[in-house]
């Protein structure tokens, strides 16, 4: 005979089990592994044009502006837009999937899981990490080009030719010049890493109701995106041989991560719902929201807006600039309703 107690406690375990029933209930009808596989060969290809589109577009841009007026005006305006697309996609695309990945039912009623806010302390970690890299390199390029050189040269004085040691000071613009190549390398690599967890994502996922919108819709996010490390690139005014390196690791990662998610499925089962692909993609998710968030905030927003001497001098620059903020945040968060 059931008791009260073990009536209530039954019926507290349907509840707890009824998402991933009705979860599973509705994706059993999508689940069609040949036309999934068809959609991603197709992703691979209109995914890849358009990450070159949208990284190269902001690069050649600045190659026209180049050496006229406005150059230096027009590349902070794109940088602009640039820091709103990464700081929207931090906080609206990557933090929202790595909580939902780690608070999905398959997922959140196994220990640790359940018992503390991981994507949170892992978001957390790739911001401390963001800043230990970018105060390391940051203190190792201005001493090595403070370091003195041990030469001496002969320098002429009104009392005669005396020898005087010089160092190896660089000024103050080629440090900004170094700071730049630090920012938009970082913030490649957190890219990478948030691209590479989509792609894979797509890549073991077998629903093809999911599939269809998200190739559309990552389209245009990697659009956005590329314009964002784009505009980085330029001003930091690379080689052409490392410019064309970044962006052909930019607009490859997520297609590679598609090709790494097949595979995994196909050696290991694991789906895009199976717990340790979950596991994976919240922890590698939340990592690259807070390098993202630090790169966002401080070394794009606040260096341009209370450290660039172009935009204090000039009221309507500032103006135009946050703008180009407000737009470039709306581009992505407007894509969160279907990706």
């Amino acid at each position: 005979m059931h008791t009260p107690t073990s009536i209530s406690l039954t019926v507290a375990a349907i509840k707890a089990i009824s998402p991933c029933v009705t979860d599973a209930a509705r994706t059993l009808g999508c689940r069609d592994g040949a036309a999934a596989s068809h959609l991603k060969l197709i992703s691979l290809v209109v995914i890849f044009i358009s990450s070159i589109a949208g990284i190269s577009s902001p690069i050649f841009l600045a190659r026209y502006f180049q050496g006229k007026p406005v150059y230096d005006k027009a590349i902070l305006v794109i940088k602009c837009f640039a820091a709103g697309v990464i700081l929207s996609t931090s906080l609206v695309h990557v933090l929202p999937e790595a909580f939902a990945a780690l608070s999905d039912c398959h997922v959140a009623s196994r220990h640790p899981w359940k018992d503390f806010p991981f994507a949170g302390l892992v978001t957390l970690l790739g911001a401390l990490l963001a800043l230990f890299v970018d105060l390391t390199a940051s203190s190792h390029v201005e001493h090595g080009q403070s370091k003195p050189s041990g030469e001496y040269f002969p320098v002429v004085t009104q009392e005669g030719t005396t020898g005087k040691k010089v160092g190896k000071d660089l000024p103050n613009e080629e440090l900004v010049k170094l700071k730049q190549k630090l920012v938009s390398q970082v913030l490649e690599i957190g890219i990478i890493f948030h691209s590479v967890v989509i792609g894979a994502t797509m890549g073991m996922s077998q629903n093809q109701c999911t599939i269809r919108p998200l190739v559309a819709a990552l389209a245009f996010h990697q659009v956005f995106e590329g314009m964002g490390l784009g505009g980085c690139i330029a001003q930091a005014e690379f080689k052409t041989g490392t410019v064309a390196y970044m962006c052909f690791m930019f607009s490859t990662t997520t297609p590679m991560g598609i090709v790494l998610g097949m595979v995994v499925f196909a050696v290991t089962g694991y789906g895009d719902s199976s717990p340790n692909a979950l596991i994976m993609e919240g922890l590698l998710g939340s990592m690259s929201s807070g390098i993202l968030i630090y790169m966002a905030m401080v070394d794009l927003i606040a260096l341009d807006f209370f450290h660039n001497k172009l935009m204090a001098s000039q009221t309507w620059l500032k103006k135009a600039s946050f703008i180009a903020l407000a737009l470039g945040s709306t581009s992505m968060f407007i894509l969160a309703l279907w990706a």
